[in-house]
């Protein structure tokens, strides 16, 4: 599911970009500049509420958006929080941001290359002797750098495990405690793929070992001090190191998780559910306020040194119309240029964001359903992003 949302995201550039250029005509025309910061405020909140009413629309139960630009922050809501109450969409909901969390696992790997102690071209084996072997797999070949960049060929462990694919599956795994060792484990039964892009959640679960091996800390230890700390980020935690016993759940105020399993099928709360199958390739818990800030803090040159963030942002085709460089995504804005992102999707919750390269601006939606027929939801959430990012708000 994770693969299938991240290479769906990427490859859907191409589909569509015959329609980027009618698309910055309608922006050109819908704009008119105001002297008035007030009416651009106004104009500016207008945009991303109709935006987020949109991807409701689309059939997601609940939508919350944030958007950061040098006028301030803009928020907007839409939908129910359960759909058996109704209750509305919180201010401010916990989510959970699933594979944006591989972006900061990525930074604290940086870090630790910024620092001397990891290098991109150390092997697997150098840190990890002997796990990745079997079936042709094999640890001295794969470089930290093929890890991050999701080339290193190694099957996505997530692809076999039944509480992601079936409702069945979800009812009798959902409070599985699953070791980061079994999850590698799982990928070693199967044969490695080419060295050429391949998104695998088996990749950053590695990562995750190795900054445990190079700093004696568990992952969401070296995050939570290098990252969630320093910038205050104080909505934003790992379940299984913030409250173990209750690692299935999220904090209140939050929106339930809803996953369509199958076609016509019907929604299932997925909200409960043991996130160690995730780890450090999706387990965090955050909020919108929380994700942008992070975001512009990363794309500002906060979090890395120069050297490192240009590392990060050295990119590779991914064959799908996009390109990805080092735990981020790279995708064109139809205004010009690109914007940084990496999407996110656990069961019941899709996590879509985007930031400038100069980290100006930023904008953060979650969305609290999947649905089989997804195409509606992207491309209202493309739309939002995009306005988002170029219009003069």
């Amino acid at each position: 599911m994770l693969k299938a949302q991240i290479t769906g995201f990427i490859g859907r550039v191409a589909r569509h970009r015959r329609g980027l250029v009618a698309l910055v005509t309608l922006l050109s025309v819908g704009t008119v500049p105001d002297t008035s910061a007030a009416a651009g405020e106004v104009q500016g909140q207008h945009v991303l509420q109709r935006d987020v009413e949109a991807i409701h629309a689309a059939g997601v139960t609940g939508v919350q958006g944030e958007v950061h630009t040098e006028r301030g922050r803009r928020v907007a809501r839409s939908g129910v929080a359960d759909v058996r109450t109704g209750r509305p969409v919180p201010a401010g909901g916990y989510f959970r941001m699933g594979s944006n969390t591989k972006t900061f696992v990525a930074t604290v790997v940086l870090q630790l290359v910024g620092q001397r102690r990891l290098s991109l071209d150390d092997t697997v084996d150098t840190w990890l002797p002997g796990v990745v072997k079997g079936n042709g797999n094999d640890g001295t070949k794969i470089s930290l750098r093929q890890l991050l960049q999701h080339t290193s060929g190694l099957y996505d462990y997530a692809n076999d495990l039944p509480g992601l694919t079936s409702a069945e599956g979800y009812r009798r795994h959902w409070g599985d405690d699953i070791p980061p060792e079994r999850l590698v484990a799982i990928a070693m039964r199967h044969k490695p793929g080419d060295r050429s892009w391949s998104y695998s959640n088996t990749n950053y679960v590695l990562l995750g070992l190795i900054i445990k091996r190079a700093t004696g800390r568990d992952w969401s230890t070296e995050v939570t001090d290098r990252i969630l700390r320093p910038l205050r980020l104080t909505h934003t935690f790992a379940p299984h190191a913030f409250a173990p016993r209750r690692r299935a759940y999220l904090p209140r105020p939050h929106a339930s998780g809803y996953e369509q399993f199958s076609a016509g099928g019907p929604l299932i709360d997925t909200t409960r559910f043991n996130h160690s199958w995730a780890g450090p390739a999706g387990e965090l818990i955050t909020n919108t306020h929380d994700l942008n800030r992070f975001w512009q803090a990363l794309m500002g040159g906060r979090l890395l040194r120069q050297a490192q963030l240009a590392e990060m942002k050295t990119t590779v085709d991914t064959r799908l119309g996009g390109r990805y460089g080092l735990g981020i995504a790279q995708i064109p804005l139809p205004c010009g240029g690109w914007y940084w992102t990496h999407p996110g999707s656990v069961p019941g919750f899709a996590t879509r964001a985007g930031v400038t390269t100069d980290g100006r601006r930023a904008v953060v939606l979650s969305l609290s359903a999947r649905l089989q027929t997804w195409e509606p939801v992207e491309k209202a959430t493309d739309t939002a992003i995009q306005h988002a990012l170029c219009r003069d708000q």
